[in-house]
């Protein structure tokens, strides 16, 4: 798969979010660096969670405004720093570093960015 809309870019992160929040406990049980607190996976969820919310109440199937409300709504809510770490990855998405923006403005889907050869 090359490209998707912009609603099937949302449902996909929805879907990514319900399965890191139902395995939240397994990612918690990895944690031992720097420190074995055990909240990894529960931070990085309810990151994610904070952004899904921004998502929802945007409305848009717009890609871009996907993406940079999921980065600012994952920043702004931020749990520990694996959610800030989670949350600085979906912004690199948003500055067109995983996803070619001008590429899907131009093809009104989703092109994913290919490093040059």
């Amino acid at each position: 798969m090359d490209k998707i809309n912009g609603k099937e870019f949302r449902e996909m992160l929805e879907s990514g979010c319900a399965n890191l929040n139902n395995r939240r406990k397994d990612v918690d049980a990895l944690n031992v660096f720097p420190v074995p607190d055990g909240d990894t996976g529960t931070n990085m969820s309810l990151t994610f969670t904070s952004g899904i919310s921004e998502v929802r109440n945007a409305g848009s199937n717009d890609l871009p405004v996907i993406t940079k409300t999921l980065s600012r709504g994952m920043l702004m809510g931020a749990r520990g720093n694996s959610g800030v770490i989670l949350s600085l990855l979906f912004r690199g998405s948003a500055n067109q570093r995983l996803i070619d923006m001008n590429a899907t403005r131009a093809a009104g889907s989703v092109v994913l960015w290919k490093p040059p050869a």
